[in-house]
């Protein structure tokens, strides 16, 4: 069976929950992902910086 990706973003976030000190983030179709607190900090400055700079390179 071959999957084919995603040709247009998602457009709802994930949700991040914390259990037993482990960041989880659940994200769209299934994905999920387990980090320590450094790294989801590290993701989430890295999420926003991104996320501004993709909002600058929208046309308005």
């Amino acid at each position: 069976m071959s999957l084919s990706p995603h040709t247009e973003p998602e457009k709802k976030g994930g949700v991040a929950t914390a259990e037993r000190g482990v960041v989880m983030l659940d994200g769209p179709d299934g994905v999920a992902v387990s980090m320590t607190a450094q790294a989801a900090e590290d993701t989430g400055r890295s999420l926003i910086a991104a996320a501004e700079r993709a909002r600058d390179q929208t046309p308005s």
